[in-house]
């Protein structure tokens, strides 16, 4: 009988494995790459009740952050400000302005505004606001330059994935600052603040933990 496939053929079925196996590799490094949390939350911005804008009030006005997220230091929560902290101020100022009207009627009938949340953490993961903070972690660190985001407002900035906390957790020295620069917005590093932090570290015993139960118990 004739042979009716050439020779070169017997290599189809080697070529066909060895293109499986690459394709899997490529297929796997770019659901890694583009299905990470760069990919998939960095920028994320949801529309709010209030067209609140960061940049008027903590970059112009150069209000502290810790005005309306008062527990940031006390709590594992950055608490969202009750209607009570707008009005304090707006009770006063803008008393008419179109765009305060839920924050108006929110007062007006004891009900809190329902804000959407932007920063997202997986249940399974622990995170505590009062350590970092206590310890020289700014919060433009991980919410980028909030003093920017106006009306339309807050997006994420960093993917706050596991992998980008390692980074901090393992060098430390290179993220910290002074605790009375922590709500600086656009705070510049002196020359030599990795000794600074360094020595910081050792007289104050931080140890950011790197194993798996430190954040996920």
């Amino acid at each position: 009988m004739p042979q009716i496939f050439p020779k070169k053929a017997n290599a189809l079925p080697l070529l066909s494995i060895g293109g499986a196996l690459v394709g899997g590799v490529l297929l796997i490094f770019l659901v890694w790459y583009y299905f990470s949390p760069e990919f998939t939350v960095v920028g994320y911005q949801p529309e709010q009740p209030v067209p609140y804008s960061h940049q008027l009030h903590a970059g112009q006005l150069g209000m502290d952050c810790r005005y309306c997220h008062n527990w940031v230091e006390n709590s594992k929560h950055a608490n969202v400000p009750p209607t009570q902290t707008c009005m304090n101020c707006h009770n006063q100022i803008k008393t008419q302005s179109p765009k305060l009207v839920e924050v108006r009627e929110s007062w007006a009938k004891d009900q809190p505004i329902e804000w959407v949340k932007v920063h997202h953490l997986p249940d399974y993961a622990h995170f505590s606001h009062a350590a970092h903070v206590k310890s020289g972690v700014g919060c433009e660190t991980c919410h980028g330059r909030i003093d920017k985001m106006g009306e339309e407002g807050v997006y994420q900035a960093e993917p706050l994935s596991m992998g980008w906390c390692l980074e901090c957790h393992r060098q430390p020295e290179l993220y910290l600052r002074p605790n009375e620069e922590v709500t600086t917005m656009g705070y510049v590093q002196p020359a030599d603040f990795v000794d600074r932090n360094l020595e910081r570290i050792r007289a104050e015993g931080i140890q950011p933990p790197t194993n798996c139960s430190a954040c996920h118990y």
